[in-house]
């Protein structure tokens, strides 16, 4: 489209000069009348020269408003990605942190009443083996150690419910 008012110049200057031409008397050997068809001739074609640089200086502006234009809406989605991009990991490591603390706590809960469970039966082994005394004071320390570990257990849980846990982010992303 911006190539035809361009086209339209150069048609218009070859008009104008092809009238000129006509209409004139053309003698070379007379430089006043050679002077009378090149005057005209080239404020014209100065002033096209003039309109084919505003034309260009036009054209430019626009495109750099429209590559402004692009590049910010661009520049706006790759926004919008990387923050959907971080809240997704942001909830992934989250959901991962919790998941791995649940396992880590079975696994250690586990281990301690294997432990526990170890002792029971030594002191259970002690008492079998006619050493009453020595095995009703591994079962009775067994017994106050498992006591201890459970009465530390509640006053976990019950410091749990006064401190906030930390929540999986849920955060909506604005979407196009």
């Amino acid at each position: 489209m911006q190539v035809l008012k361009f086209l339209l110049g150069i048609v218009l200057v070859q008009i104008i000069t092809a009238v000129l031409i006509y209409i004139s008397p053309i003698n070379l050997d007379d430089s006043a009348s050679l002077l009378r068809l090149v005057l005209p001739l080239f404020f014209m074609a100065l002033m096209v020269a003039f309109w084919f640089s505003s034309l260009s200086s036009h054209l430019r502006k626009d495109f750099e408003y429209k590559m402004k234009n692009e590049f910010a809406k661009e520049r706006e989605d790759l926004k919008v990605k990387a923050e959907r991009a971080k809240t997704r990991v942001v909830k992934e490591a989250q959901k991962d942190i919790a998941r791995q603390s649940t396992v880590t706590h079975a696994k250690a809960n586990f281990k301690v009443g294997a432990a526990f469970a170890g002792v029971l039966g030594v002191g259970a082994l002690f008492i079998f083996a006619q050493l009453v005394t020595a095995g009703l004071l591994t079962m009775t320390a067994a017994g106050g150690v498992v006591g201890g570990y459970y009465w530390r257990g509640k006053r976990i849980e019950k410091d749990k419910d006064r401190v906030a846990q930390l929540e999986i982010i849920d955060t909506k992303v604005i979407e196009k």
